[in-house]
């Protein structure tokens, strides 16, 4: 029986236009200077370099719309050229240095893992929507090779910034594509799924192989908290053939891109910083490091071409029309790039700004005790942007110092107060943490209840379940595990 309901929705579309403007907040400035070269490429009407100044057209001359296509609308060529404009986008940067050494430092990345995925998922074939999503996915897979992103908040992702809708079902079909490729266990969102990738890769007819494939798919608790001998009875087996079966699983791989993060595997290239900070005397200042961002205008010979059109009384053809039209077309993609430029780096240097105020402290001097807790929402309120303005800005961009390169992420921590009402950082406790543990008997470890009441003993007033998270966060196993003979 069919039945008809009425549901409103309500959905946002984004504009070519903001699409764009988001992923060029995402560029960092080592990217920035190829995407300006790559669009002044596909536009012919911008260009790099300064404008002349004699060449600057007077700011009343129109021509309308209605010229070309009698719609009313007008438009000025001064709202494309404009003999007073200063390529704001460069304010406040800096383009050199007092003496002049590069703002770079080397860091390995070469051939990288994601460049070998995606080089096999090329080989594949697939449909267009498929590569898209695809491409998405190796992007979202960290470096030890797992794909930890939920799939339905990767569904929102690709519907907000790329205007793509998908389902997580098509989702979880081109995940499996891609934990088809090499290395084996890629693309898994844990290692238990990690482990069985691995696994379905060897011969299951092998009776080995296949209570491999058992202790992990039914009893991998019990395997990883070393619960023995219940995987023994439960599975009917001896002590042998479990032994055998756990010297089989521990030759797996837990992270599978880990043999790209070796640096003999990569070539060298170069951190570029978005931003530099100087300290001079106690005065601390911050610019854009707008080295290599090239000054962008409208060229001239479109603009006479506009300005021919205008002076030309008589008719016009059809291909003169279509000419102009297209010329004004590239008039606005040009302007609007440019503008779209100028807000980037307006962004940029806002959320840094109020970065360095937030943690003024520290930049004194960079003593990392001195970090205070701060999140996201610490910047979007003291800037006025969006929360995910901010994690933008903060996810690919570095910021130079006197003494040392950051990533921006390195400033954001949660925090917690002490007996005295103070806030620290989680920093500075998951320190404390860290030097305990490497501190303790290994013949009898701390229990996360154990290290809790030492934290309470230093005035950190923090909960077992919180030392808990804590330790997962910083790869320390439970005591158990961490125990020695």
């Amino acid at each position: 029986m069919l039945k008809q309901s009425l549901q409103q929705k309500l959905l946002q579309k984004l504009s070519p236009q903001q699409i764009q403007m988001i992923k060029l907040l995402e560029v960092p400035t080592i990217e920035l200077e190829q995407r300006i070269k790559k669009e002044i490429e596909e536009n012919p009407v911008l260009e790099e370099g300064r404008e002349d100044q004699d060449t600057s057209l007077d700011q009343d001359e129109n021509i309308s719309e209605a010229e070309i296509d009698n719609e009313p609308e007008e438009f000025s060529l001064s709202d494309y050229i404009n003999d007073e404009d200063v390529p704001a986008y460069k304010l406040h940067s800096r383009n050199s240095s007092t003496d002049d050494t590069k703002l770079e430092i080397p860091f390995s990345v070469g051939d990288t893992f994601h460049d070998h995925l995606e080089s096999q998922l090329g080989l594949r074939k697939l449909s267009e929507q498929q590569e898209v999503l695809g491409k998405y996915l190796l992007g979202n897979i960290d470096d030890d090779g797992y794909l930890r992103r939920e799939l339905d908040n990767i569904v929102d992702d690709l519907a907000f910034s790329m205007n793509i809708n998908t389902t997580e079902e098509e989702l979880l079909e081109v995940l499996n594509i891609i934990q088809e490729l090499d290395p084996p266990g890629v693309g898994a969102r844990d290692l238990q799924e990690c482990l069985l990738l691995q696994i379905d890769r060897k011969d299951r007819d092998i009776p080995l192989i296949e209570l491999c494939w058992k202790i992990i798919k039914y009893h991998f608790q019990e395997f990883i908290k070393k619960h023995y001998q219940k995987i023994v009875d439960r599975l009917n087996i001896s002590e042998k053939e479990l032994k055998e079966a756990i010297d089989e699983i521990v030759k797996l791989n837990p992270k599978p891109g880990s043999s790209y993060s070796d640096p003999l595997n990569k070539t060298t290239q170069h951190i570029v910083p978005d931003f530099i900070i100087d300290n001079k005397n106690g005065v601390v200042e911050l610019f854009l490091n707008s080295k290599n961002v090239p000054e962008l205008h409208v060229s001239r010979q479109y603009a006479d071409m506009l300005q021919a059109y205008k002076s030309n009384k008589e008719g016009h053809s059809k291909v003169q029309k279509d000419t102009v039209s297209f010329i004004k077309q590239k008039l606005d993609s040009a302007k609007w790039f440019i503008d779209a430029i100028k807000q980037r780096q307006t962004t940029l240097l806002l959320t840094m700004s109020a970065i360095l105020e937030y943690q003024s402290e520290f930049f004194e001097d960079e003593d990392e005790t001195k970090l205070k807790p701060m999140i996201l929402k610490n910047i979007a309120e003291k800037t006025q942007l969006d929360i995910s303005t901010i994690s933008r800005v903060a996810n690919s961009k570095y910021v130079q110092t006197p003494a040392n390169i950051y990533p921006l992420k390195y400033f954001f921590s949660e925090g917690m107060q002490t007996e005295e009402g103070e806030e620290v950082s989680t920093r500075e406790i998951k320190k404390i943490l860290k030097d305990c543990v490497n501190e303790e008997n290994k013949r009898k470890p701390l229990t996360d209840e154990k290290l809790a009441n030492i934290l309470k003993e230093k005035g950190y007033l923090i909960a077992r379940r919180t030392v808990a998270k804590y330790r997962e966060q910083l790869n320390i196993p439970v005591a158990r595990l961490r125990k020695e003979l």
